[in-house]
């Protein structure tokens, strides 16, 4: 399960992170990203099982590697919600309605920097799963 997992996330992990670093947040990328993280908490629910049923594995520090991509998950979700309010922030933004009295141009870049920093953080958590998940893969 943790190789599965090491590749869900680090395949929807690269992909976003390319979309990201390209400028171009497209909303098809999102499903893999969540495929990711619903496969991460599969392989913690394995874990829980091993510690409950057995076997067990060789080091402990498997559970430990098989669970904080979930943690991670929760974490970087987050972070993703406070996005829209960090960019307003930095562009001195009171609320979203002070997006509506800007030019459209000017929307349009506050909405991309939104989506941007949303995909980053996500990207950045699916990466830190899957090297996680290899690590688990290391420890069974």
């Amino acid at each position: 399960m943790a190789i599965a997992t090491a590749l869900a996330t680090g395949v929807s992990g690269a992909i976003a992170t390319f979309l990201w670093w390209t400028v171009n947040p497209v909303g098809w990328v999102w499903p893999l990203l969540r495929i990711g993280q619903l496969v991460a908490v599969g392989q913690a629910a394995v874990a829980g099982a091993r510690y409950f049923v057995g076997p067990a594995p060789d080091d402990s520090l498997y559970y430990l590697y098989a669970t904080l991509p979930v943690v991670i998950a929760f974490i970087a979700e987050q972070l993703r919600l406070a996005s829209a309010e960090t960019v307003l922030d930095d562009r001195g933004l009171e609320n979203a309605q002070a997006v509506g009295a800007l030019a459209e141009a000017e929307q349009q870049s506050v909405v991309l920097a939104i989506m941007r920093r949303e995909l980053g953080v996500v990207a950045a958590s699916a990466l830190v799963a899957a090297f996680l998940a290899l690590r688990a893969w290391g420890t069974v």
